[in-house]
């Protein structure tokens, strides 16, 4: 039995790919630093529920001792993070963005991800079958946002696309650092959610395709590397 655990997947992304991966046969944590709607979510998907705020040292300590008296983990997604709007719903551009709202951003979308592979690895490294998860975005393809032909490119925010480079960063370094583990960063698509105020084009269901498939790699499945549905992305 393969054991996942997903942050921030009391609702959207986090909690379709709980769906389709307790289909597929996985035990899953929903994560959530909500403890009513985690619950919730977790009851309403028969998953297990673990209180987990990635910005938060403790918590995050806290679960992993919590996973690890379950009987430990295989799989994990880093999947909660921010996006910082305004209130007719768009992003803080190169004008207005600060140094707080950066900071914000940061401590969700790459030090809460830091934190948590921090604490959990120990317990991955136990698993026959190691993966890592980290839900990036397309707006941090260098690449993409450099190229007035792409769509991307028209994207006027800093901290969200800022923070997912960073976030790719992370998925090179750490892939190697831990050969033995499968750990890819992944582009989810421009899904409505409450992220971007529900403005997305994409269905949870087809937002969280990718996601669950690089859930479900195995020991010869790629790793350091960064995907959409169709397959690479450039950085």
């Amino acid at each position: 039995m393969t054991t996942t655990l997903i942050t921030g997947a009391n609702k959207g992304i986090g909690y379709e790919t709980a769906r389709q991966l307790i289909a597929a046969g996985h035990t899953v944590y929903v994560g959530a630093r909500d403890a009513e709607r985690g619950r919730r979510a977790a009851k309403e998907l028969g998953a297990r529920f673990v209180l987990l705020d990635v910005t938060d040292d403790a918590s995050v300590e806290a679960a992993a001792k919590t996973v690890a008296a379950d009987g430990g983990l295989d799989v994990l997604i880093n999947n909660a993070g921010i996006e910082s709007r305004t209130p007719d719903n768009s992003v803080p551009t190169a004008e207005t963005v600060t140094a707080d709202l950066m900071r914000n951003t940061f401590e969700t979308n790459v030090f809460g991800v830091v934190r948590v592979l921090h604490a959990f690895l120990p317990l991955l490294q136990r698993s026959a079958a190691p993966v890592v998860v980290n839900v990036s975005s397309g707006l941090a393809s260098l690449s993409a946002l450099s190229d007035p032909d792409h769509p991307a490119h028209f994207y006027p925010g800093i901290a969200y696309p800022t923070s997912k480079t960073a976030v790719n960063m992370l998925t090179v370094q750490f892939a190697k650092a831990f050969p033995a583990l499968r750990i890819n960063s992944v582009e989810p698509g421009f899904t409505k959610t409450d992220l971007n105020g529900n403005t997305g084009t994409q269905t949870v269901e087809q937002g969280a395709e990718i996601i669950v498939r690089m859930a479900q790699i195995g020991p010869d499945g790629p790793t350091g590397g960064y995907f959409d549905v169709n397959g690479r992305l450039p950085w």
